[in-house]
């Protein structure tokens, strides 16, 4: 089953969530702002993309904090930990499905993987 992380309220997620919807691909759907994600997730995307694919510089929450926690992100467990306290700095949608893995939504990259 192809699992999907985001947060409802987030166009992107919609977007996304429509696409699959509409090309009959079933999935499951984890809300960051209702469920979290857990550290051991963080941790698993970080070993098989690299904190920097997943975590959001151009988005609001980020451009919004302290200078000062901006530049204490240094290593991929300072990131992992600051995702895990603010889940909307992740690019979402995460699309987990067996060992493909993909952050946010590009049309022509679902439909290499989804419609094969």
């Amino acid at each position: 089953m192809i699992k999907t992380y985001g947060i409802t309220n987030c166009n992107t997620v919609k977007k996304a969530l429509d696409w699959l919807k509409a090309n009959h691909v079933d999935y499951e759907f984890q809300d960051f702002k209702k469920l979290g994600v857990t550290p051991e997730k963080l941790q698993e995307w970080n070993d098989k993309a690299g904190y920097e694919k997943f975590l959001n510089k151009q988005g609001l929450t980020w451009k919004q904090l302290d200078p000062e926690v901006k530049e204490s992100v240094k290593t991929s467990a300072d990131a992992l930990k600051l995702l895990q306290q603010k889940t909307s700095m992740i690019k979402r949608p995460v699309i987990e499905d067996g060992n493909f893995l993909f952050f946010g939504f590009d049309e022509e990259v679902y439909k290499k993987h989804f419609l094969k």
